[in-house]
């Protein structure tokens, strides 16, 4: 007998190392050291001026990891695998980015019921293309073969994103002060959460993957369902690095699980509230599309869903326009969402 027979196939593994090598190279800058295939990647901090453009004179290591969810059983499902990775870098970094943070370096992890070469390449190319659109490197990862554990033509994803941030300017909840004005950022579509309930939704009702629905244009439902979540990362790190000297963003959020009023709230002070302003932009048709079909409730979607936004900045209100104006210039869908307001550490959707 051998490992093979048992239902992991060696030979597929060294495979997959040899088509992802020029991939996973494409996130390569001057700092990463080493090679391809080591038993762990090797990622150069800032001291030498003469090589890296940035010093940090206090740095912090900031660290985070997530996976997608069940956003890879509809993957799965359609056959499309070369964007989740994209989602899974997203769900990170975007995190990362909210403490101020620059991404530095991403790893992923991948189990699959069986390795194919190709597909697996495909999905950390994905990946790969997420880590070049924040703007940090892939530098390593693990793919294993499980069948005893994933059904056939399953698999899953999770990575694990470390960055940077100087000491003084690394994001405190205690900056944000009354007055402040809530800049959101659009979201993509969904992103990476709530797949559970879209997806109950989504048999429930009957609703064909492969159909368009006139209120969703001209793109079959499961093509909307499966858009990458938005990566906010070189808009961020790129506008917080204008302002050098001045604080202008005391606050930041990424709104994933939870929404708004579940993720808003963890930028707060105890004794402020985030007041929002639920005329200031248009909810996304494919929101209402899956209310409709779920018989969901307005507030059940604002608690699962991110509705639309994103990304949310505290801003101070002297800084508004400019910050505005530079998120725009790269590409942001960016304008005001509410303000800051005297309460009790809490989020109010008004």
């Amino acid at each position: 007998m051998t490992y093979a027979d048992a239902g992991v196939d060696i030979d597929a593994g060294d495979r997959v190392v040899d088509l992802i090598k020029p991939i996973v190279r494409r996130t390569y800058g001057p700092r990463v050291i080493g090679k391809h295939g080591a038993f762990a990647g090797m990622f150069r901090l800032d001291y030498n001026e003469k090589l890296f453009r940035r010093n940090y004179k206090d740095p912090v290591l900031v660290a985070c990891t997530d996976g997608v969810g069940t956003k890879v059983k509809l993957a799965c499902r359609l056959g499309v695998v070369d964007t989740i990775g994209i989602d899974c870098v997203a769900m990170n970094v975007n995190d990362l980015i909210v403490q101020g943070a620059e991404p530095l370096i991403f790893l992923d992890y991948l189990g699959l019921h069986r390795i194919d070469p190709e597909e697996t390449a495909r999905i950390i190319e994905g990946v790969a293309r997420g880590c070049e659109l924040a703007g940090c490197a892939l530098i390593g990862g693990e793919c294993a073969e499980m069948p005893d554990i994933y059904a056939p033509g399953d698999f899953d994803i999770a990575g694990f994103a470390v960055g940077v941030v100087e000491l003084r300017r690394a994001m405190d909840p205690m900056r944000v002060e009354r007055g402040d004005v809530l800049v959101g950022l659009a979201s993509s579509g969904i992103h990476s959460n709530g797949y559970t309930l879209v997806r109950k939704i989504v048999d429930a009702a009957g609703l064909g993957l492969d159909r368009t629905y006139p209120e969703l244009g001209e793109r079959a439902l499961g093509e909307v369902l499966l858009e990458p979540t938005r990566i906010y990362a070189k808009s961020i790190v790129r506008l917080l690095g204008g302002y050098k000297r001045k604080k202008a963003i005391s606050g930041m959020a990424h709104i994933t699980g939870g929404g708004l009023p579940g993720n808003v709230c963890r930028a707060l002070p105890p004794k402020l509230d985030a007041r929002i302003d639920l005329s200031s932009w248009s909810v996304p048709p494919i929101f209402d599309f899956l209310a409709r079909h779920g018989n969901v409730e307005r507030a059940e979607m604002f608690r699962v869903f991110n509705m639309g936004v994103g990304y949310v900045l505290i801003v101070r209100p002297t800084f508004v326009e400019s910050v505005l104006r530079k998120l725009r210039r790269d590409g942001e869908s960016a304008w005001i969402l509410g303000e800051v307001v005297k309460g009790s550490g809490t989020v109010v959707l008004a």
